[in-house]
């Protein structure tokens, strides 16, 4: 399973995200609001790797501590091809981007990082949906109700996920 980083959201944020879950699923997508789990919870993935080794957390720890980061969502992105990942583009601030390199800096030799997640070729986002057929995509995209003016927030705490032991802590 994966290890990962990740970029959890302001209340508002967060709020607004569980409500494009929610429409999902009541459009018949099969949406994160299925996952019933405290620790499911929106959020913006800086980092993934097979492992994080303990020394490596504790120096990504120190490299992102104090971190605030405005986050503005942008429009909805689709993943993959004959089942897809749909999410919220996350509009990449400088603040964001300088983020994302310190953590991956931190983290850099940490086994199994998928080239997605490198600096230059990560994308952003905040998923709402996951495996979605293609028959289903139009659905999706209307369904997730995308709207001038939707919110802007901050995010300052970041978690490690572990998807083995199915754990989270903060590491900010």
């Amino acid at each position: 399973m994966v290890q990962s980083v990740e970029l959890l959201l302001d209340d508002r944020l967060d709020g607004h995200v569980r409500e494009q879950w929610e429409s999902l699923r009541v459009a018949g997508i099969d949406s994160q609001a299925r996952v019933r789990t405290e620790s499911n919870r929106p959020h913006i993935t800086l980092f993934v790797a097979e492992s994080i080794p303990r020394e490596a957390e504790e120096a990504a720890r120190a490299a992102v501590s104090g971190v605030e980061v405005p986050v503005q969502l942008g429009g909805v992105v689709l993943f993959g091809g004959r089942h897809a990942t749909v999410g919220r583009l996350v509009v990449p601030s400088a603040a964001l981007l300088e983020l994302h390199a310190q953590v991956f800096s931190a983290l850099a030799q940490c086994p199994g990082i998928p080239a997605h997640i490198r600096p230059g070729e990560w994308t952003p986002h905040v998923t709402l949906a996951r495996r979605v057929p293609a028959d289903r995509i139009g659905a999706a995209a209307i369904a997730a109700h995308v709207t001038p003016g939707d919110p802007a927030g901050t995010a300052d705490r970041i978690r490690r996920w572990d998807g083995t032991a199915k754990q989270e802590w903060l590491l900010v």
